[in-house]
């Protein structure tokens, strides 16, 4: 099972970013595989701000265009939207002790304590989830 972060969206989303193609064609192969693809709303909600923003995206995305987008995704099979457990206040205070976490690494430390809690893999091009003890992720744009 597979947690799906915000910047695999981006790049499968955005035909301008060198990374489109390797990201949309791995994506799309998980959409429609047989492993279980968490997509949690802070990544779906972040999706929609980056998407739609002219400051990342040369041709920004509609919010309806975003929104359509979204929502093709949630149907898809194996998507799910991962939420906290009851051990999510324990697991991400452990990961906010760690040396270093703080400001804009707290989101990825949220993310990381879902990802821990459900024990998945988290999907990720952003190489500050390494910090994190305990957290299986994985870039899948790697060669």
């Amino acid at each position: 099972m597979i947690l799906v972060d915000v910047n695999v969206l981006v790049y499968a989303s955005n035909k301008a970013d060198p990374h489109h193609s390797a990201a949309l064609e791995w994506f799309n192969r998980q959409l429609v595989g047989p492993t279980p693809v968490g997509l949690p709303w802070m990544v779906l909600f972040a999706f929609l701000r980056l998407s739609s923003n002219r400051k990342v995206f040369p041709r920004p995305l509609s919010m309806a265009d975003a929104w359509d987008q979204l929502t093709s995704w949630l149907a898809a099979e194996p998507v799910w939207i991962p939420q906290p457990t009851e051990r999510h206040a324990e697991v991400l205070g452990s990961l906010l002790a760690h040396p270093g976490v703080h400001g804009n690494l707290v989101p990825d430390a949220h993310l990381a304590a879902l990802v821990i809690e459900h024990g998945l893999t988290l999907c990720s091009t952003d190489g500050d989830f390494a910090r994190f003890r305990g957290l299986r992720w994985m870039n899948p744009l790697a060669p």
